[in-house]
Parts: structure tokens; C-alpha cells; sequence
């Protein structure tokens, strides 16, 4: 992606201002875009001037590309205008839905995985991208039920990518977390994505419940080293920038960059 190389985190009000006085510096940052679009004043004279300096991608969580309704084109105006303002060329979305009969629920909720799914998720991203005036890119849902579906997850995601044209987020952490719950194997389910379909990545973190034999996706939780493994070996055949995503439980910028220090050890290794 134009700008976009490297590792990058996602900026959090939590340690803004940490972020303004540190010296260790991503390549690059991720902001979800909801969460900024009315920024209270005591964070803009920290937010404005990162926003301008560093290369970004807007990543939502409320757009709901999968749900039945029309596309929301206030909410799409809205999003175009942040873009615009912050000249931000790369946004993401989940292949989720989130709003049903008009109500909101900022749950990523799992779709049925079925051709006809396939067809209502590419006419709907044609409008967005329409309307947005960008393209748009989806990340790999973690799910905890697989409601209706009559495809595997990898090829469901790779036929929406291919119809549509659409390039991935590849969260390796949601890979991960699904190949336990859904008993696949997550090494063979990135191999049959086309490298030339990710445009970048996420790592992350989960929680383990063994007496449920269930992992949950928390992005609250350090970077598990089977996690960090399948990142490593992700690298060796899909080239691509990546970022730390962390949402809860966010700790202080300088434990943080622990481990933004592993990932860019492991990406410089690969």
C-alpha cells in the first residue's frame, strides 16, 4: 500500500501523549476512525498533529458490510469527510455485519457463508467504494457459530476478495483463533490466499479458556508465542506491512513497545 510499510500499532487515546515524547517510533499508525470523528478537545493537540505526520490507515467497526439493509450513506458521507480532512487514502472493514432494522449493536457478528452471502457482500462494497471514492479492504472476521453456511471460511473470504476485486487484512491472530475453535489448520488456510490479495495485517492477542476448549478474541491479552510463530511463517510466502492491534486492557506505551520490538525483529527476519 502507498505510504504504508513496516510495522505499525494502532493509536489509542490511552497513551497519546506517550506517543507524542517517545523516541522508539513506528513506521506507521492505524486509527479507527469512529472513535475520532468528534475528538474532544484536550486529545486534538495531541491527535492533529501525529494524524498529519504519520502514514495511517482508518480502520472502522461500524460500517456492517454484511448486513441486509441499504448501505448507511450518511454514515458514508461522514466517512468520506474524516478521510478527506486527514487525506488518509487506506480504510478497512470487517467481513461482518453489526446493525440490523437500524440498530447498532459495534458486535462483529458472523455471516452465513454462502454464494448468495458472496453476491449481497460485493454489491454492497461496489457502493462503498463508490461513495467512499477509495478502496476498500476487509479483514478476516474472528466467529464463534457459522450460521447457514455451506462453504469453508478461506474460500467464502477468497471468493468475495476475487469477485470484488477487494484486497485483505489478514488478521493472523483471528486466523488463529478460528483454526482452534473451528479445528482447521490456519497454515493451510493462509497458504490459500493469494499473497497478491493482502494488502496488510494484523497481530494480536487472545484469551484461552482450555476446560471450554475455546480461545476469544480479546485484542486485551500479550501476543501468544504461537501466535507470533504462525506470523512468522505467514511472512515466508505473504509479504506485507504489519501492525499490533490492541483494544482492551491497553497497557502503557512502553510495554507496548515490547513487543513492537518482537515484531520488528520478526518481520526485519523475514
Amino acid at each position: 500500500m502507498r505510504g504504508i510499510n513496516g510495522c505499525g500499532i494502532g493509536l489509542r487515546r490511552d497513551f497519546i501523549e506517550e506517543f507524542t515524547q517517545t523516541q522508539e517510533r513506528p513506521d506507521w499508525i492505524e486509527i479507527t476512525p469512529e472513535n475520532w470523528f468528534y475528538t474532544p478537545h484536550r486529545y486534538n493537540e495531541y491527535f492533529e498533529p501525529i494524524i498529519r505526520e504519520y502514514s495511517v490507515v482508518a480502520h472502522g467497526v461500524s460500517l456492517s458490510i454484511g448486513s441486509p439493509e441499504p448501505v448507511d450513506k450518511s454514515f458514508l458521507k461522514k466517512m468520506k469527510a474524516f478521510l478527506d480532512r486527514y487525506k488518509i487514502e487506506h480504510y478497512s472493514e470487517h467481513v461482518s455485519f453489526s446493525t440490523l432494522y437500524g440498530k447498532q449493536t459495534y458486535e462483529l457478528l458472523p455471516l452465513p457463508m454462502t454464494q448468495s452471502m458472496v453476491r449481497h457482500l460485493c454489491a454492497k462494497i461496489n457502493q462503498v467504494q463508490d461513495a467512499l471514492e477509495r478502496p476498500l479492504i476487509l479483514e478476516n472476521a474472528s466467529y464463534y457459530i457459522s450460521p447457514y453456511s455451506e462453504m469453508r471460511e478461506v474460500d467464502f473470504l477468497c471468493e468475495v476478495l476475487e469477485q470484488s476485486n477487494t484486497r485483505l487484512l489478514l488478521d493472523v491472530n483471528n486466523v488463529y483463533v478460528n483454526s482452534i475453535n473451528h479445528r482447521f489448520d490456519a497454515d493451510a488456510y493462509i497458504a490459500h490466499i493469494p499473497a497478491k490479495r493482502v494488502a496488510y495485517m494484523h497481530i494480536a492477542g487472545h484469551c484461552e479458556y482450555p476446560e471450554e476448549e475455546l480461545l476469544l478474541d480479546t485484542h486485551g491479552e500479550e501476543i501468544c508465542g504461537k501466535v507470533w510463530d504462525l506470523l512468522e511463517r505467514t511472512l515466508k510466502t505473504h509479504s506485507a506491512p504489519v501492525m499490533i492491534e490492541r483494544d482492551n486492557n491497553i497497557p502503557k506505551l512502553d510495554v507496548l513497545m515490547q513487543e513492537f520490538r518482537t515484531l520488528k525483529r520478526i518481520v526485519g527476519g523475514a
